[in-house]
């Protein structure tokens, strides 16, 4: 058993996680730069937390700019085990409706501008991504949605594309009937690659604001009706963070998926062929298995 320890990444519209006991923003320094913010700790219902803003404080970062492998090291780093990803998204589905909330369990990556891996020349390895999601911290955040009376869906395809434009209608459509995705977002892609890497469990949760723009009845995707829903969509958010701790306990035995195992037989590159630097810059999210 080891202590459980919450990391959330806060999408747009949520900066914050409400009652955290001794809050307290931190700096965290990583080899792959600075995260999008500070990293505020501290305990709810006996549960240590952190909260990293993805976007950052004020809304800095644009979705290709936010820095995946600094923030998903920092949350390494400090200790944390389990990472709950929130993000705004659109629905490609009727039953999905602004202010619905989606329990995601799989991606498409469409992303194009950002550095994916932590891994590369120096030391290669591969890990499964084939289910990006923790079944088990996933049934967490499916029951606390539901606890605070969100009306939630489990199970649908993300769609990550790079932004930070939305669609075109003929994207919106394409993604819709021919990808077999559910909803559309920016940043969950290479977030849910890198946690895998760093051998996190990782589960991520879309709030529903819009239809993109394939919807006959709604148009093209209206900022200003974004904002609204999103304002709404934040409270569901922190209710559903709120009672997390006391789903998940303030200790945990290991993955029963192996999410916490991803790198046992993934580094390919032979001991005494590895580059020292990056060795050096891997000591968290790897230090496991170096």
């Amino acid at each position: 058993m080891e202590q459980t320890k919450i990391g959330v990444i806060g999408g747009s519209g949520l900066y914050e996680i409400d009652g955290l006991e001794a809050p307290t923003w931190v700096d965290v320094e990583t080899p792959w730069g600075a995260p999008s913010d500070q990293l505020l700790t501290g305990t709810l219902e006996g549960v240590e937390m952190v909260f990293l803003p993805r976007h950052g404080r004020g809304h800095v970062h644009s979705p290709s700019s936010v820095p995946y492998r600094a923030n998903i090291d920092a949350l390494k780093r400090l200790g944390v085990t389990d990472v709950i990803s929130i993000s705004a998204c659109g629905s490609f589905r009727e039953a999905m409706a602004p202010g619905d909330f989606v329990v995601v369990d799989q991606f498409i990556d469409r992303t194009f501008a950002r550095e994916k891996s932590f891994f590369g020349e120096g030391c290669v390895a591969h890990v499964s991504v084939a289910h990006p999601t923790c079944p088990r911290l996933s049934d967490a955040c499916e029951t606390a949605a539901r606890a605070a009376g969100i009306n939630v869906h489990r199970g649908g395809t993300y769609l990550a594309m790079e932004g930070p434009q939305f669609s075109t209608l003929a994207e919106s459509r394409m993604y819709r009937e021919h990808c077999g995705a559910d909803v559309i977002g920016m940043t969950n892609m290479p977030e849910a690659k890198l946690a895998r890497e760093a051998e996190l469990c990782y589960a991520s949760v879309a709030m529903i604001t819009d239809y993109d723009s394939w919807h006959p009845d709604h148009g093209e995707v209206d900022v200003n009706q974004i904002i609204q829903t999103l304002m709404g969509n934040a409270d569901k958010g922190r209710a559903m963070v709120a009672r997390l701790p006391g789903l998940l306990g303030a200790t945990r035995a290991p993955c029963p998926h192996g999410c916490d195992r991803a790198l046992d037989y993934a580094i390919l590159t032979a001991p005494d062929k590895r580059d020292p630097d990056l060795m050096g810059k891997l000591d968290a999210v790897a230090g496991r298995v170096l």
